[in-house]
């Protein structure tokens, strides 16, 4: 049998793919993440699914019930909040699975900065703006970031930048960010983006720590920094431009290659 990793979503319990809910209405095992996966998800489980809240269970621990699982020839749902390709710790699970031979597949999902942008309100790449996007996170008591991938030195790119992870350390966030995007930068915070106590909170860099300290907003929350998140007065981009060829021959790129 099979081990699906399945993005849940960013938190509204409607924002799991199709495919993610049918996959976990048909697994007799799922092993979530109790306090970031919504309970209404678990609503999809077939009747007498066996349910592990893996919020207090350490990586043996979680890998020993999705091999007990295979074992047992039931399909298990390994149920990740957001998308398990950012920040989901799915490596070293798909690692203890190749080693033990069991087969796993990845069901993709909405991811927080994904859902945070529609919070905002705001595309995330505008033409002659800014058109890269850092997905990143900071190290204080978690895994060291690797050499060059330090907040001072990715800011020099002025990309957006999008933290995780990061809310308990605004202050530092702001200071290593100021010298390369200025007091005047756009900066967002969106807390449980998507569920029905999401807290946004806009400004800029000269402000943000302020508001996000006010709000007590310390965890499940997504900064965002970056000219993007403000612009007004931007070129339209080629995609649906008057002045671009259509037709077969010139219709064959994507709407992700608006820009």
């Amino acid at each position: 049998m099979t081990v699906h990793f399945i993005g849940a979503g960013p938190g509204a319990a409607d924002l799991i793919t199709l495919r993610g809910a049918r996959t976990l209405a048909r697994c007799e095992v799922c092993l979530y993440a109790g306090s970031l996966v919504p309970r209404e998800l678990l609503d999809e489980c077939p009747p007498g699914a066996r349910l592990v809240d893996t919020a207090d269970l350490d990586l043996d621990r979680i890998t020993a019930e999705l091999v007990r699982a295979h074992e047992e020839g039931k399909d298990v749902a390994r149920l990740h909040s957001g998308d398990p390709s950012v920040f989901s710790a799915v490596a070293e699970q798909m690692r203890r699975l190749d080693a033990a031979g069991v087969p796993y597949e990845v069901v993709p999902g909405v991811p927080a900065f994904a859902a945070a942008a529609a919070a905002l309100k705001r595309e995330l790449t505008v033409p002659t703006v800014g058109q890269t996007v850092v997905l990143t996170r900071i190290a204080q008591q978690a895994t060291p970031m690797p050499e060059g991938e330090d907040l001072a030195t990715l800011g020099r790119s002025r990309a957006l930048l999008v933290l995780h992870l990061a809310a308990r350390y605004v202050d530092r966030v702001v200071a290593e960010l100021l010298p390369h995007y200025g007091a005047d930068c756009p900066a967002a915070v969106v807390a449980m983006a998507s569920r029905p106590d999401e807290l946004v909170l806009r400004g800029t860099l000269s402000d943000i720590a302020d508001q996000v300290k006010a709000a007590g907003v310390v965890r499940t929350a997504v900064i965002m920094v970056g000219r993007t998140l403000g612009a007004s007065q931007f070129r339209d981009s080629h995609l649906y431009s008057t002045e671009r060829e259509r037709g077969c021959a010139a219709g064959t790129g994507g709407a992700g290659q608006a820009g």
